[in-house]
C-alpha cells in the first residue's frame, strides 16, 4: 500500500514545550502559515516528564498575557533549600551564600510540564496548528539533494515479524519546506541527523543523567506549598556516582521527588532505580513522604552536556530544537525555558527565509547568528563548566569550584572545561566491582520496577515489532552478560531487560511493552549495541499530571 503525502511549510516533530513553542511563533508571526506538529503520545503530556521548576523567561517574550490566560504556573517558589547528603540519616544543609548562584528559585515556579504543554497546545490550536497526538515520526525523508523533506508516521498493524495484520495502515508521508525536530533528550530522528551530517563536529561528548520521579500525595500537616529542596551526595556517593535530587512541594499536597543519576558512572551493578528507592529513606524526605501516597511514577533521560556538547542545530532542510540539540541549563537545573527560547529562535529564523522567497532545503546558518546574539547562548556559555567540573571534581570539590566560578566570576572565567568522553565508555567491567546488594522494598517508601511501571499507565500493542533493536544480538551474551554482567537488567527504570537462564544457556528478554520511553539504554549500553526507535503511536507512558 502507498502512502499517503502531506504537504506543510513547517513539520514539528514532538508535542514539548520546544515543539509548542516553535509552533505558535511561526502563527504568531504568520498566520498564513500552515504548521503541524507530531506527537507519538496518546495525547500532549503523555510522555512528557519533568522535575519541574520553571523559570518564565521565555514565556513572558511568547506569551506576555500567560497570567490572565491561565497558564498552569500556580505555586511560585517560597523557599529553597539545598542539602549535602551524608548518610540515610545524616546531611548538611548549605546556607544561603554556599549555593551557586544559578541554583537559587525566587521568582521560579513549580510546575507540571504535562500540564504546560497541554495549555500551550490549546494556544496553538487556537492560532491555527495542527496537531496529532498518537503518530510517531519513524523515518526522515530525503530530497535527491539530501536535504531533509520532512518525516513519515510509523505503520500501524504490524505483527512482531513485522507483517501486515488485519487493518493494516501504512505511515504517513508529511512533506515540508523545513522539518523542526523537537524529539527531546535521545531523540531518535535527531540522533540519525546528528551522524548523517556529522552536526557534532567539534562538539565534546553528549552527557546524560537518568530523572525518575515520583509524584505523592502528602499529609496536610507536612506540606509546605512552594519549598525546594534540592541536594547531592548520598545514595549514589557510596557507589563513585555522582547526580542530584529534588522534592518540590507542589499544589493540594502533593510532592514531585525525583533522583537524577549522572550516566558516567563505572560500576555496572549499579542501578538508579534501586539508588532512588534508597534516597527516599533520607530522613530529610522520609519526613515528608511518610504517612502520604505514592500516585505515579516516571522516568527520562536528561541531556545536560551543555554549550560544550552542542551539535551544530541546523541541517538542510530543518533545525534541531530544545533538548533533541541539547539546550538545558545544568547549573540552573532547568532546560524548559531555554528548550523554549531555541525554539522560538529556530521558528523565527524559518519566517524569515521563508518571506526572503526561500523554498526550504536550505540550511539555515542564520540561525546560528541569532543564537549567539540572544539571551540563550549567553546562559549557556555562562553555565559551560559546571557540568565538566562535577563529572572532573566530584560532587565536593566539582561543587566548590562551581560556586567560585558562579558566585565570584559570574560564570565568566576565561577558560572553558572539557569532558570528552562519552557516558556508555566510562563503564567498567564487573570484575572490577563488587555487586550491590539492595534491599527488597516495603511497600511504604520503596517499590520494585512493576508496580511503579504500573502507575506509570504504561501500554503498547503487545503484537507489534520490538521497538527495542540489537544491532548485534549475539554481543547481549558474549560481551554485556559475560563483561559487564548485564548492566541492561540494572540500568532500564523499567524491567524490560531481563536474564533468563535456560538448559542452554543464559538469554537475553526484553519486555518492550514495559518501556517508559527514558532512551537510557540507547545511551548507557557499553557497546552502543542497543537501537530505541518509536512503537506505534500512542503506546508508552500515560503520565496524568508530570
Amino acid at each position: 500500500m502507498e502512502r499517503e503525502a502531506m504537504e506543510y511549510d513547517v513539520v514539528i516533530v514532538g508535542a514539548g514545550p520546544a515543539g509548542l513553542s516553535a509552533a505558535i511563533r511561526l502563527k504568531q508571526l504568520d498566520s498564513e502559515l500552515s504548521v503541524m506538529v507530531l506527537e507519538k503520545g496518546s495525547e500532549v503530556g503523555a510522555h512528557i516528564l519533568s522535575g519541574a521548576l520553571f523559570e518564565s523567561r521565555a514565556l513572558d517574550e511568547l506569551l506576555p498575557d500567560w497570567q490572565a490566560m491561565g497558564a498552569p504556573l500556580q505555586t511560585p517558589v517560597s523557599e529553597d533549600q539545598v542539602y549535602l547528603y551524608r548518610s540515610e540519616t545524616a546531611a548538611v544543609k548549605l546556607p544561603a551564600f554556599a549555593v551557586p548562584a544559578p541554583m537559587h528559585n525566587a521568582g521560579n515556579y513549580i510546575i507540571s510540564l504535562g500540564s504546560l504543554c497541554r495549555w500551550l497546545a490549546e494556544q496553538a490550536e487556537a492560532l491555527g496548528v495542527e496537531i496529532f497526538p498518537g503518530f510517531a515520526a519513524a523515518e526522515l525523508l530525503y530530497h535527491d539533494d539530501a536535504s531533509v523533506k520532512g518525516v513519515a508516521t510509523g505503520d500501524l498493524g504490524r505483527d512482531k515479524n513485522g507483517e501486515p495484520k488485519e487493518g493494516f495502515q501504512p505511515g504517513l508521508e508529511l512533506h515540508a519546506k523545513y522539518t523542526l525536530l523537537a524529539e527531546g533528550a535521545r531523540g531518535q530522528l535527531g540522533k540519525e541527523l546528528i551522524a548523517r551530517y556529522d552536526l557534532a563536529a567539534g562538539a565534546t561528548a553528549q552527557h546524560y543523567g537518568l530523572g525518575i520521579k515520583e509524584l505523592w500525595q502528602i499529609e496536610p500537616a507536612k506540606h509546605q506549598a512552594g519549598l525546594v529542596v534540592h541536594g547531592a551526595g548520598w545514595p549514589l556517593s557510596e557507589h563513585g556516582a555522582t547526580g542530584g535530587s529534588f522534592l518540590y512541594h507542589m499544589a493540594d499536597n502533593q510532592v514531585a521527588v525525583g533522583l537524577i543519576a549522572d550516566l558516567n558512572y563505572a560500576n555496572p551493578y549499579l542501578s538508579p532505580f534501586e539508588e532512588f528507592q534508597r534516597f527516599k529513606s533520607q530522613a530529610q524526605i522520609r519526613k515528608y513522604l511518610e504517612g502520604g501516597k505514592r500516585l505515579c511514577y516516571g522516568a527520562r533521560a536528561i541531556t545536560k552536556g551543555g554549550l560544550n556538547s552542542l551539535p551544530k542545530q541546523t541541517f538542510p532542510g530543518g533545525l534541531l530544537i530544545g533538548c533533541d540539540a541539547g539546550t538545558l541549563n545544568f547549573a540552573k537545573i532547568k532546560g524548559i525555558h531555554t528548550a523554549m527560547k531555541s525554539a522560538m529562535l529556530a521558528a523565527e529564523t524559518v519566517h524569515t527565509a521563508l518571506q526572503g522567497g526561500d523554498q526550504g532545503h536550505s540550511d539555515l546558518l542564520a540561525y546560528e547568528e541569532n543564537f549567539k546574539a540572544s539571551w540563550l547562548y549567553a546562559e549557556l556559555h555562562q553555565a559551560r563548566n559546571f557540568g565538566p567540573a562535577l563529572h572532573k571534581f566530584g560532587t565536593f570539590l566539582g561543587g566548590a569550584f562551581n560556586w567560585v566560578e558562579q558566585n565570584l566570576f559570574g560564570g565568566r572565567m576565561f577558560f572553558t572545561l572539557k569532558d570528552e568522553t562519552s557516558d556508555h565508555e566510562q563503564l567498567q567491567p564487573a570484575a572490577s566491582h563488587q555487586p550491590i546488594e539492595y534491599a527488597r522494598p516495603d511497600g511504604v517508601l520503596s517499590f520494585d520496577r512493576l508496580s511503579s511501571v504500573f502507575i506509570s499507565n504504561t501500554a503498547h500493542e503487545e503484537e507489534q515489532p520490538v521497538h527495542l533493536q540489537l544491532l548485534d544480538s549475539s554481543k547481549a551474551i558474549a560481551v554485556n552478560f559475560k563483561e559487564y554482567a548485564s548492566p541492561e537488567q540494572r540500568y532500564c527504570p523499567a524491567g524490560v531487560y531481563e536474564i533468563v537462564e535456560e538448559a542452554a544457556g543464559p538469554r537475553l528478554q526484553i519486555n518492550a511493552s514495559n518501556c517508559v520511553h527514558c532512551k537510557t539504554c540507547d545511551i548507557k549500553d557499553p557497546t552502543q549495541n542497543i537501537r530505541w526507535v518509536a512503537p506505534e503511536g500512542g503506546g508508552g507512558p500515560n503520565y496524568p499530571n508530570m
